[in-house]
């Protein structure tokens, strides 16, 4: 059973996502309070590889209210925990043109935070316009049906 803490939307309409990896965070005692009282925020987060090691950068996890003299910083970079042929299988996707690797979600799962990467190619702009066309015409159709069907 897993429950949503956070989800990237924007990640969805700027790239087209091929694949999603599950990985686990290595996180410090302060991020984890402030992860359950709500306090992350997804929108520029993402994932590279260095020196054979997934990290992910721009995930913004505000500090602690009631943490004593440490805190965390907000934005740091955080290791992302994955088998070695999965990162070494992503590396390899993300050295090809136009791949990137935004964060999609943050979640718990048995009582762990993990985070659901998508690897994928960004969008120009009108096929963001056409996916918003086609989304819209959905919806309108799904709306003609439900009023036919009345």
């Amino acid at each position: 059973m897993s429950q949503e803490i956070s989800k990237n939307r924007k990640a969805y309409h700027d790239f087209n996502i091929v694949d999603k990896f599950e990985a686990g965070v290595e996180l410090k005692g302060t991020e984890v309070k402030s992860i359950r009282d709500g306090h992350v925020h997804l929108r520029d987060a993402f994932g590279i590889v260095q020196s054979g090691q997934l990290f992910m950068i721009g995930c913004d996890i505000k500090g602690y209210s009631s943490a004593s003299h440490f805190q965390h910083e907000p934005r740091r970079m955080r290791r992302l925990l994955m088998h070695r042929k999965e990162i070494d299988r992503i590396e390899i996707k993300l050295q090809e043109k136009g791949f990137s690797m935004p964060v999609l979600r943050l979640y718990w799962k048995n009582r762990k935070i993990k985070v659901e990467l998508g690897l994928g190619r960004g969008k120009a702009q009108h096929d963001k316009r056409e996916t918003l066309k086609k989304k819209v015409q959905d919806r309108e159709s799904k709306r003609e049906v439900a009023r036919f069907n009345r």
